[in-house]
């Protein structure tokens, strides 16, 4: 669960150095590693629109899929045909945050929350990495291609629509 919220985050720093981006979308692979080494790789899509919307759709090793909106984090698991939703315990302005990033070299970026650093790279002026240490230690790293910003996304693909037969478990 605190993965989901470490995306959040690391979906905000989306943002992180350009403060006229009302729009991301790209493909990703994460990878995260943890103190013996061992890396997990995840690959997907992530769907982001001003203020506070994200969607991410993680295509292997298993399908996920996890939606953003203002205070609430749903993750949708067809294996397990059920949904959690939590509840944040903030709003955290995206936008406003990121804001504060510093640049500290050529493309290179760093922004904080939670006492957790983020470091975002850019690449030919679209977002090409995020990286940062999680709450266990494990190094994550994010990083982008087929990069979009500032194109028209429709909101409606924040909206969650749960399947009828799937169990809902609410962590609120």
């Amino acid at each position: 669960m605190r993965y989901i919220v470490m995306l959040f985050l690391a979906a905000n720093a989306l943002f992180a150095s350009i403060d006229n981006i009302t729009s991301f979308q790209a493909d990703f692979v994460q990878k995260i590693t943890d103190d013996k080494q061992k890396t997990l790789s995840y690959k997907g899509h992530i769907k982001a629109l001003k203020p506070q919307y994200a969607l991410w759709q993680y295509i292997k090793p298993v399908k996920k899929e996890i939606y953003i909106n203002e205070l609430k984090v749903a993750i949708v698991e067809d294996e397990l045909e059920q949904v959690i939703i939590k509840k944040l315990s903030s709003n955290i302005d995206m936008f406003r945050l990121l804001k504060t990033a510093k640049k500290i070299s050529k493309n290179r970026y760093i922004t904080k929350y939670n006492d957790t650093d983020f470091y975002i790279n850019m690449q030919n002026g679209m977002i090409k990495s995020i990286s940062y240490k999680d709450e266990f230690d494990n190094n994550v790293e994010i990083v982008f291609s087929n990069q979009k910003q500032n194109q028209k996304i429709d909101k409606t693909v924040f909206i969650l629509n749960i399947p009828q037969d799937y169990d809902i478990l609410r962590d609120f």
